[in-house]
């Protein structure tokens, strides 16, 4: 990307390059010459778009906080679709994954042995002792928050809840472990060590990914990986992580008559986190939760 003239700063910012990102791209040179992959510079987001991301962020965590003080027994998928669409229209904002790819509800809702992308249906009543991933994406002025979290239906079994906690903890130790100018690979290692310490394996097939102008953006955010290796993730940089992970064995596989439903490939319990992340000076903050 180039300057729209020598003063402006490549990033749109609309300020001048010598207070905006010169001093970033002196720091990106060092790591050029290191031989590090750098992350293009249409991954960096600039201070109105971070904003943005921010707003609909927070929106987004709203939506799924309506949800958390409503979910309950005996409630079905759909009635969580139709929470998440009445609390997005109240906040002005819009539910992404309504029609993307032609995805037919507002939300994805996936119980036990769902991996991800479960579809929102009449016929799935949530039972004591389930487990279900809520993964909610909401645009507002343009830009995009995305989250997901887990609940606990009723009284669950001790494997249940340990598979839900255990989850939680590989999210947020990866996030406290990254900092600027740390590598892709080391979050799918932090994510992964814990893990497999604890008995559970990572589904490789899918992963966290940039998002923020659009839902789904580079980079590919692996949940196995090693210290050291991939990109640098550098400030101005906004990502989802969100570990897939199965209480067996980590192969997946898809419904073949609705073409969206990702089910463990055993029958194995899965669970899910995710967070919206935007990269700082010094670490990473998270906006959407």
């Amino acid at each position: 990307m180039g300057f729209k003239d020598k003063h402006e700063c490549w990033c749109g910012s609309g300020e001048p390059y010598e207070t905006c990102h010169k001093n970033f791209d002196k720091k990106l040179n060092e790591f050029k010459k290191k031989k590090c992959i750098l992350p293009p510079k249409k991954l960096i987001k600039n201070k109105k778009q971070i904003e943005g991301i921010r707003e609909a962020s927070k929106i987004n965590t709203m939506i799924l906080d309506a949800v958390e003080k409503q979910i309950c027994v005996g409630m079905t998928t759909e009635q969580i679709d139709q929470i998440v669409m009445s609390e997005t229209k109240k906040l002005g904002g819009i539910p992404a994954c309504l029609g993307y790819e032609g995805f037919p509800k507002s939300v994805c809702t996936s119980v036990n042995g769902v991996v991800c992308h479960g579809i929102p249906s009449k016929k799935v009543v949530l039972r004591e002792g389930d487990i279900v991933n809520v993964d909610c994406t909401t645009i507002v002025n343009g830009y995009y928050g995305d989250s997901s979290r887990m609940f606990k239906i009723g009284k669950v079994s001790d494997n249940a809840n340990k598979l839900v906690n255990v989850t939680k903890e590989c999210l947020d130790l990866a996030v406290s472990k990254i900092k600027p100018y740390s590598h892709l690979g080391d979050i799918g290692y932090w994510v992964s060590k814990h893990a497999r310490e604890n008995g559970y394996s990572v589904v490789k097939e899918l992963g966290g990914h940039g998002v923020g102008l659009e839902m789904h953006e580079d980079p590919f955010v692996s949940h196995l990986g090693k210290l050291g290796q991939g990109m640098i993730l550098v400030p101005g940089m906004v990502f989802t992580i969100e570990p897939m992970i199965n209480e067996g064995r980590a192969g997946v596989l898809i419904d073949e008559n609705d073409g969206w439903t990702i089910y463990t490939e055993d029958g194995s319990l899965s669970a899910q986190w995710e967070y919206t992340l935007l990269m700082t000076e010094t670490g990473l903050e998270i906006l959407a939760k």
